[in-house]
């Protein structure tokens, strides 16, 4: 599915609120192409979503909708006046009704790591992104010494 400008997000954003919410979605909803480590982001103060266009792309429309009924979460606990941040006992609940997820799976394009570690003992591997200090750690699971195994073309 591709969704081409902003009326087609918002129809799409409103027909996830009307199905999972019974409510209408009444404010702004837009693709935020900075959004990085994120699937989106409910603005308060400007009553706004904000949503990250890469997980349509490469996570599929179910993660998408996901996101959407996160975010909904926040939106209308918000517009209610209640509770609408993650540790409000309202949020916990409205998330567990719509089966909206809590966090959003890391995109495939981002689990790309450069190093990968392993214990000298249980063999146990670790993948990083950055480079680490291997005198400074020791294995979680056994506390063995730990050694770096592959470094991938920098």
């Amino acid at each position: 599915m591709t969704i081409v400008n902003d009326k087609e997000l918002y129809r799409f954003v409103n027909n996830v609120s009307l199905n999972w919410f019974n409510k209408p979605f009444l404010h702004k909803v837009k693709f935020n192409h900075r959004l990085r480590t994120t699937g989106g982001r409910y603005i308060p103060a400007k009553k706004m979503i904000e949503l990250n266009p890469k997980y349509l792309e490469e996570a599929g429309e179910q993660a998408f909708i996901g996101i959407i009924k996160h975010e909904l979460c926040h939106y209308h606990l918000h517009i209610e006046g209640k509770g609408y941040k993650h540790s409000d006992r309202d949020f916990k609940e409205l998330m567990s009704a719509t089966n909206s997820p809590r966090f959003c799976q890391p995109l495939p394009s981002q689990r790309e790591y450069k190093y990968i570690y392993a214990c000298k003992t249980c063999h146990q591997t670790f993948k990083r992104q950055r480079k680490m200090n291997t005198n400074k750690y020791r294995c979680g699971k056994c506390k063995g010494e730990i050694a770096l195994v592959m470094e991938k073309g920098i």
